[in-house]
């Protein structure tokens, strides 16, 4: 009989009120010792965001103690299979906000009222089903949607990082009477985002319930296309991947062929960049490798 330990991942997230948020940044850090868990967790005043690493008992056991928790009693955790090394560290942090927006004054998400209307997986792929007419807008980072997006999803021009969204919003305008659909990993820059959208006047606004990460689970290798973009040691994930029907549409931003194979660089402005460049055009040399840091933050 095999001893060999499974692990999970848990992608989790909830805008709540939080009163005392370093008191509980003190209890997640010593449940998470406790448990063995790896991973990042940010907590603000207006909720959690995190995505811890453990045996599968572990996560089994902070879920239930989350779960004990009435601010976080409904919070849904969405779990994929782990390797025991996506993260090589807890960190655990009090942020001014669980996602960075770069809003000075913020007055969009849930806690404000003001969100996109959630759309489920099943919802979704329905629409795509019957031909419905939507307009899929991605709320992530440029190098996550290389990798892997909804068919037909609209990337605005300008938008490399989530941040830049307030600044871009003006090139989809031509969307306001529409019907927009916000997409981001799991679900929680869409709580805001789709805020943003109707906070400048888009009119049917709605939001991936749960993310791209719900979707891909739930119909591999169907309406999303490609890998999606994970914020840690796996690098990137699809339910599905090594079966018929996946599709490879990242491709190298030096040479453009498909590839999967991220890395970090800098251009030649010596800006460090990260992205898709192929194994070949890296070892003929045709970007400058950089070292000291893994991976951009989402």
């Amino acid at each position: 009989m095999s001893t060999e330990k499974k692990y999970s991942i848990l992608l989790y997230y909830k805008y709540v009120p939080v009163a005392d948020p370093e008191e509980v940044r003190v209890a997640q850090r010593d449940l998470c010792e406790k448990l063995g868990l790896m991973g990042r967790i940010l907590i603000a005043e207006e909720g959690i965001n995190g995505t811890v690493e453990g045996t599968q008992e572990a996560c089994a056991e902070y879920v239930s103690y989350m779960q004990s928790d009435p601010r976080f009693a409904d919070m849904n955790f969405k779990w994929s299979e782990g390797t025991g090394t996506a993260f090589p560290r807890l960190s655990i942090r009090v942020r001014p906000e669980i996602v960075t927006t770069g809003l000075v004054d913020k007055d969009v998400g849930p806690l404000h009222a003001k969100t996109g209307k959630y759309l489920t997986a099943e919802e979704l792929y329905e629409w795509y089903e019957q031909g419905r007419e939507f307009y899929i807008v991605d709320m992530r980072n440029d190098y996550e949607f290389d990798v892997g997006h909804f068919r037909g999803s609209l990337f605005p021009e300008g938008l490399y990082h989530f941040r830049d969204l307030p600044n871009n919003v003006e090139k989809i305008a031509h969307l306001r009477n529409k019907t927009v659909v916000g997409v981001c990993t799991g679900g929680v820059r869409c709580e805001t985002a789709s805020g943003l959208l109707i906070k400048y006047g888009f009119e049917d606004v709605y939001q991936l319930h749960n993310g791209m990460h719900d979707f891909i689970a739930k119909f591999p290798n169907s309406y999303f296309e490609g890998k999606l973009y994970m914020f840690d040691g796996r690098e990137t994930w699809a339910f599905g991947a090594d079966l018929p029907g996946h599709q490879v549409i990242g491709k190298c931003r030096v040479c453009g062929v498909e590839s999967e194979h991220f890395i970090n660089w800098n251009d030649e402005t010596g800006i460090r960049k990260h992205g898709i460049v192929c194994q070949n055009c890296c070892a003929q040399g045709k970007v400058i490798l950089q070292h000291g840091y893994k991976r951009l933050s989402n």
